[in-house]
């Protein structure tokens, strides 16, 4: 997920949503973006 861009990987977030993917890979997702620091760029619905 490093080598994702910051935009394709919120775009991937939101994506692994809409398809109803894994919790657990979007948990993963989504602590590459606190890792980040870009949660200002996601709103996050949980």
């Amino acid at each position: 997920m490093e080598k994702l861009s910051d935009d394709l990987l919120i775009e991937s977030y939101w994506k692994a949503i809409e398809l109803e993917l894994s919790v657990e890979f979007i948990k993963l997702i989504e602590q590459e973006i606190h890792r980040r620091s870009i949660e200002q760029k996601v709103k996050f619905i949980n």
